[in-house]
């Protein structure tokens, strides 16, 4: 039997935004006000390559704002990334705090794996 599994990854860890930032060789995340095309947004900013404006990340709701004028302003596919790279930090920071160690991998489709080893007491 198959199942489906829906993931929506929230924005919450600052930490994790500026680890991804420096995987990715993005300019570091900077708090404040920005400006799109049509408002302004409060959160932790990160350009993205070829970006007219920044994504926003409100870490408070979770959430990211974008202005990407459907792909005109910003190709998805770099948001997708940011997106990746603060999954993978988020999940490597939590497991180091819990004192796992991380083994990462990079498939050859896109994807990391991530292994996240338990080390279990002596008897």
């Amino acid at each position: 039997m198959s199942h489906v599994v829906t993931i929506r990854t929230e924005v919450r860890d600052q930490a994790a935004v500026e680890a991804a930032c420096r995987r990715l060789s993005l300019p570091p995340p900077v708090a404040g006000e920005f400006e799109t095309f049509s408002q302004r947004l409060i959160g932790l900013g990160v350009q993205l390559p070829d970006w007219r404006y920044p994504i926003v990340c409100d870490l408070e709701r979770g959430a990211v704002a974008f202005d990407d004028y459907g792909g005109r302003w910003g190709e998805r596919r770099e948001l997708d990334r940011f997106m990746q790279a603060y999954a993978v930090e988020r999940a490597t920071l939590e497991a180091r705090r819990k004192g796992y160690t991380v083994a990462e991998e990079a498939l050859a489709d896109g994807s990391i794996r991530l292994q996240i080893l338990v080390a279990e007491a002596n008897a």
